[in-house]
C-alpha cells in the first residue's frame, strides 16, 4: 500500500499549508503529497481545497474574487498564536523541489469541476516544467474534460480521474479522458477487484480534518488492498509510517 499525505499532514497541521507540506516531506517512506489548486483574480495558482476561503482562513469569499496580494493578507490559524498563509504553487514547488527530484511524488488536484478556471491546465503544466519535476507529478480532477485537455497539451502527463464511485471513475476513463489511474472515495469501491486489477486505484478520504475529530482508530490497510486499492490519501500519514 502506497501512502500519501492528503493536503499535507492535515490532521496535525493546517491543511494545504507550507507547514503541513514540510512536515509531510520529513516522513520516511511516504509516497508523496496531495494538494489542490485554484486560480486568483489576477491569474496566480494558489493551493486551497475550497473555492471559498471561509473555512480555512479569517476571510470571506471566493478565491477568484481575490488578487494574490489580497489573499496573502488572510491568516490561517496554526495554533499557539501562529499563522500560515495560503501558499502559491511556486512556493510549494520551491519547498519540495529537492524531494521531488528524488523519489517523492506530487498529486496536484485541479479544482475546476465547480468553477471552470480558464487556462488552469496550461498554467500548472508550464509551472511544473519550469521546475523540471514533470516526471514526479500526477494531475487529477473530477473533470474528465480537464484531464483530456491535459493529455492534449502534454501526452506523457500522468493523470488520475476523480469521482465518488470507482465505477464512475472507470466510466470516465473509458469515455475518453485517457486517465492513467482511478481516484475514488474509499467507500466507493463498487466493483469487484478483478474489474479494476489492471489500474492504479488511489483512494481518498473525507472528514477528520484539522483540528476537529481525530480518527482514533487506524484503518485496516490490508482490507483496503483486498478491495483493489493500491494507494491511499491520508490526513494522518505519520501514524501509518
Amino acid at each position: 500500500m502506497k501512502i500519501w499525505a492528503h493536503r499535507g499532514c492535515s490532521q496535525m497541521y493546517p491543511e494545504n499549508t507550507l507547514l503541513a507540506f514540510g512536515k509531510a516531506a520529513e516522513i520516511k517512506g511516504l509516497t508523496g503529497i496531495e494538494l489542490d489548486i485554484q486560480l486568483t483574480k489576477d491569474g496566480h495558482l494558489v493551493v486551497c481545497h475550497d473555492e471559498r476561503v471561509d473555512r480555512t482562513t479569517d476571510g470571506i469569499g471566493e478565491i477568484r474574487q481575490y488578487t494574490l496580494a489580497e489573499l496573502k493578507r488572510l491568516r490561517i490559524d496554526a495554533g499557539d498564536g501562529k499563522y500560515e498563509q495560503i501558499p502559491t504553487m511556486e512556493e510549494v514547488l520551491e519547498l519540495l523541489e529537492d524531494k521531488l527530484k528524488e523519489e517523492f511524488m506530487l498529486n496536484i488536484e485541479l479544482k475546476n469541476s465547480i468553477l471552470p478556471y480558464e487556462g488552469m491546465e496550461e498554467k500548472i503544466i508550464n509551472l511544473v516544467h519550469r521546475y523540471g519535476v514533470q516526471n514526479r507529478v500526477i494531475y487529477s480532477s473530477f473533470s474528465a474534460l480537464s484531464l483530456e485537455f491535459i493529455k492534449k497539451i502534454e501526452p506523457n502527463a500522468e493523470t488520475g480521474i476523480l469521482d465518488t464511485k470507482v465505477s464512475d471513475c472507470l466510466y470516465k476513463l473509458k469515455g475518453g479522458c485517457g486517465a492513467d489511474a482511478l481516484h475514488p472515495y474509499w467507500r466507493g469501491i463498487d466493483l469487484p477487484k478483478e474489474r479494476i486489477a489492471d489500474y492504479t486505484v488511489r483512494a481518498w478520504f473525507a472528514g477528520h480534518l484539522y483540528p476537529e475529530n481525530p480518527t482514533g482508530n487506524l484503518l485496516d490497510l490490508e482490507m483496503l488492498e483486498q478491495k483493489g486499492i493500491t494507494d491511499v490519501f491520508l490526513n494522518e500519514p505519520e501514524r501509518y509510517l
